[in-house]
Protein backbone atom coordinates (compact mmCIF):
# COMPACT_ATOMS: atom_id res chain seq x y z
CA UNK A 1 0.00 0.00 0.00
CA UNK A 2 2.84 2.23 1.29
CA UNK A 3 4.66 1.46 -1.91
CA UNK A 4 2.05 2.00 -4.42
CA UNK A 5 0.83 5.95 -3.07
CA UNK A 6 4.67 6.44 -2.94
CA UNK A 7 4.56 5.29 -6.71
CA UNK A 8 1.09 7.44 -7.73
CA UNK A 9 2.40 10.32 -5.96
CA UNK A 10 6.19 10.29 -7.76
CA UNK A 11 4.23 9.72 -11.13
CA UNK A 12 1.73 13.08 -10.65
CA UNK A 13 4.87 14.93 -9.30
CA UNK A 14 6.62 13.91 -12.63
CA UNK A 15 3.63 15.02 -14.77
CA UNK A 16 3.54 18.39 -12.66
CA UNK A 17 6.73 18.88 -12.91
CA UNK A 18 6.81 18.46 -17.27
CA UNK A 19 3.55 20.28 -17.06
CA UNK A 20 5.02 23.35 -15.72
CA UNK A 21 7.90 23.40 -18.14
CA UNK A 22 5.52 22.73 -20.74
CA UNK A 23 3.04 25.72 -19.84
CA UNK A 24 6.34 27.99 -19.37
CA UNK A 25 7.14 26.99 -22.75
CA UNK A 26 2.99 27.70 -24.67
CA UNK A 27 3.38 31.18 -22.52
CA UNK A 28 7.00 32.14 -24.26
CA UNK A 29 5.56 30.78 -27.57
CA UNK A 30 2.06 32.89 -26.98
CA UNK A 31 0.65 29.33 -27.86
CA UNK A 32 -2.63 27.83 -26.01
CA UNK A 33 -1.85 27.18 -22.57
CA UNK A 34 -2.85 24.48 -19.97
CA UNK A 35 -5.54 25.77 -17.70
CA UNK A 36 -4.29 27.12 -14.40
CA UNK A 37 -7.39 24.92 -12.47
CA UNK A 38 -5.44 21.79 -14.40
CA UNK A 39 -2.18 22.80 -12.92
CA UNK A 40 -3.85 23.14 -9.46
CA UNK A 41 -5.53 19.36 -9.74
CA UNK A 42 -1.95 17.96 -10.49
CA UNK A 43 -0.52 19.52 -7.31
CA UNK A 44 -3.89 18.83 -5.17
CA UNK A 45 -4.04 14.99 -6.58
CA UNK A 46 -0.50 14.61 -5.03
CA UNK A 47 1.68 16.22 -6.89
CA UNK A 48 2.95 18.97 -4.97
CA UNK A 49 6.15 18.27 -4.93
CA UNK A 50 6.70 17.82 -9.09
CA UNK A 51 3.94 21.10 -9.16
CA UNK A 52 6.84 23.47 -6.52
CA UNK A 53 9.60 22.23 -8.17
CA UNK A 54 8.51 23.04 -11.63
CA UNK A 55 7.44 26.72 -10.63
CA UNK A 56 11.47 26.92 -9.75
CA UNK A 57 13.40 25.43 -11.86
CA UNK A 58 11.04 27.34 -14.86
CA UNK A 59 10.09 30.47 -13.12
CA UNK A 60 7.06 29.66 -13.88
CA UNK A 61 3.93 31.01 -12.03
CA UNK A 62 6.39 32.51 -9.39
CA UNK A 63 5.00 35.97 -9.45
CA UNK A 64 1.20 35.21 -8.82
CA UNK A 65 1.62 34.49 -5.08
CA UNK A 66 -1.34 32.09 -4.30
CA UNK A 67 0.82 29.72 -6.55
CA UNK A 68 3.89 30.28 -4.14
CA UNK A 69 1.89 30.10 -1.51
CA UNK A 70 -0.33 26.95 -2.42
CA UNK A 71 2.01 24.93 -4.36
CA UNK A 72 4.29 25.04 -1.33
CA UNK A 73 1.74 24.28 0.96
CA UNK A 74 0.59 21.66 -1.34
CA UNK A 75 4.19 20.14 -1.77
CA UNK A 76 4.91 19.95 2.17
CA UNK A 77 1.62 18.12 3.12
CA UNK A 78 2.69 15.28 0.26
CA UNK A 79 6.13 14.98 2.09
CA UNK A 80 4.03 14.72 5.56
CA UNK A 81 1.99 12.08 4.46
CA UNK A 82 4.76 9.98 2.75
CA UNK A 83 6.39 10.46 6.01
CA UNK A 84 3.64 9.78 8.03
CA UNK A 85 2.69 6.42 6.12
CA UNK A 86 6.28 4.91 6.55
CA UNK A 87 5.65 5.72 9.86
CA UNK A 88 8.24 8.71 10.56
CA UNK A 89 7.51 10.30 14.00
CA UNK A 90 6.44 14.12 13.16
CA UNK A 91 7.47 16.46 15.95
CA UNK A 92 4.03 17.46 17.98
CA UNK A 93 3.56 21.57 18.47
CA UNK A 94 2.96 20.56 22.08
CA UNK A 95 6.11 21.23 23.41
CA UNK A 96 5.10 23.09 26.51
Amino acid sequence: MAQTLLIYMAVLSVWAFVAMGYDKRQAQKKNQRIPERNLWLLALLGGGVGAYFGMQVFHHKTRKTHFRIGFLLLAMMDIVIVLAIYGVKLPSAGLF
